[in-house]
C-alpha cells in the first residue's frame, strides 16, 4: 500500500461586515474573515493538505485570488476540486486531523457540525475526521483576536 501525507495551513484577518464560516459551517460572531473568497481558513488548509499529499500543487495555483470569478466563492468548491483531483490520481483519504486557532469565538460547540460537514465534503465516514479547537492564549494575532488560523493534515492511501 502506498501512502502520502499532506499538511495545510491558512490564516485570515477578522473584520466587521463579513460572515464567519469555518469548515463550511456558519459561526455566530460579530466579525468574519477577510479574503477574496469566503475566507474559510479550515477549508483552505484542508484543500492545501489534500493537494500537497497528492503532489498536485496548492490552492493559490488552482484558484488565484487575482481571478474575479473566485470573489466571495464558497470554499467548498475548492475542496471539492481537490477531492476530485486526488481521486482521479488514484488516492483515497485514510483520515484527516484539523486544528482551528481562535481566541474568540469559542469553537467547541461547533466542532460536531464542522466534523460532520467535513465528512460530507470529503465523502468519508465521520470517524475518519478529527477537529480540534485551540485559543491563542492571548499571544500573537490569533490571541489578540485579530485573526483565525487553521492547520490540517491528511493521510492518503492507494492500493
Amino acid at each position: 500500500m502506498e501512502m502520502r501525507i499532506g499538511l495545510g495551513h491558512d490564516v485570515h484577518r477578522l473584520v466587521a461586515g463579513r460572515s464567519l464560516i469555518l469548515g463550511g459551517v456558519p459561526i455566530e460572531y460579530d466579525r468574519g474573515l477577510l479574503g477574496h473568497s469566503d475566507a474559510d481558513v479550515l477549508l483552505h488548509a484542508l484543500t492545501d493538505a489534500l493537494l500537497g499529499a497528492g503532489g498536485l500543487g496548492d490552492i493559490g495555483e488552482r484558484f488565484p485570488n487575482t481571478e474575479p470569478r473566485w470573489a466571495d466563492a464558497d470554499s467548498a468548491l475548492f475542496l471539492n476540486d481537490a477531492v476530485s483531483a486526488i481521486h482521479k490520481a488514484g488516492w483515497n483519504i485514510a483520515n484527516i486531523d484539523c486544528t482551528l486557532f481562535a481566541e474568540r469565538p469559542r469553537l467547541t460547540p461547533y466542532k460536531p457540525a464542522i466534523r460532520q460537514r467535513l465528512a460530507e465534503l470529503l465523502e468519508i465516514d465521520e470517524n475518519l475526521v478529527n477537529v480540534k479547537a485551540k485559543s491563542g492564549e492571548q499571544v500573537g494575532p490569533v490571541g489578540r483576536e485579530e485573526a483565525i488560523s487553521a492547520d490540517a493534515i491528511v493521510l492518503l492511501v492507494r492500493d
